[in-house]
């Protein structure tokens, strides 16, 4: 079930980047991909008003593609990719310099390694079901 989520946090992130974080509940990152996307094609794309003159969707399309440099359409296309790569990653339980919940106090789920509510039977996360916690039986002590 990891592998489909993580596909749908990359397609989500090749349509707007930073959705995919924001479907895995990473909402800082997604903020600031959408953010830095969202500033990127501010700087880069041609000024609205030449988009806007022309007389359909498909000349507003052929306006940005010849009025873009190639520099500019590879810097928007990585971040678009970077942005897929990440979530992706991040989905699958691979998060850059996390040491999958060793140093948290509580329980944390097998499945994403994030913290958990000793109350609830699912991790909040990932919905992985969680079996219940066995009280560990002691050992009788021969005196």
């Amino acid at each position: 079930m990891t592998w489909i989520r993580a596909l749908a946090a990359a397609g989500l992130s090749v349509l707007l980047p930073g959705a995919g974080h924001v479907f895995i509940r990473d909402w800082v990152r997604g903020l600031a991909f959408g953010g830095i996307f969202l500033a990127s094609l501010a700087i880069f794309l041609p000024p609205t008003d030449q988009i806007m003159a022309a007389d359909s969707v498909t000349g507003m399309i052929g306006v940005v593609t010849t009025e873009t440099d190639t520099i500019s359409q590879f810097v928007v296309s990585f971040i678009v990719l970077f942005a897929a790569i990440d979530a992706t990653f991040r989905s699958m339980g691979f998060p850059p310099g996390s040491t999958n919940g060793a140093d948290q106090d509580g329980p944390s789920c097998p499945e994403c390694g994030k913290p958990l509510d000793e109350d609830l039977t699912f991790c909040h996360w990932c919905t992985t079901r969680l079996e219940p916690a066995e009280p560990e039986e002691e050992e009788p002590t021969n005196t």
